[in-house]
């Protein structure tokens, strides 16, 4: 039986929390136009820093893992809205221009 990319994920969370570490999940929660990852995809971070997972090819990680976080240190979930024009869509990493909506939230 093989595990989904998400199961992985998802099983991390569980055991950073089973650890005591602090962590956090971000969760693509709605997409417009180009878009890496699909609605559901899913990225925990560590209250280190570490991550595992993925939101967007890259091309917004960096910022989704400042705001979880952030997210871990107040307890107050964010939502994320990242779009761009198609003539700024090359240098952020959004092929065709596009929205991506992403919900952080701290795991307890």
């Amino acid at each position: 039986m093989t595990t989904s990319h998400s199961d992985d994920v998802l099983e991390t969370a569980a055991r950073w929390r089973k650890e005591g570490r602090a962590a956090a999940l971000a969760t693509v929660v709605e997409t417009w136009g180009s878009s890496p990852r699909p609605v559901g995809s899913q990225l925990v971070v560590g209250g280190d820093g570490s991550f595992i997972g993925s939101v967007s090819g890259g091309c917004i990680e960096g910022a989704v893992v400042r705001a979880a976080l952030e997210v871990i240190e107040s307890g107050r979930p964010r939502r994320l809205d990242f779009g761009v024009t198609d003539e700024l869509a090359w240098e952020v990493g959004l092929a065709c221009g596009g929205r991506v909506q992403v919900f952080v939230e701290r795991l307890e």
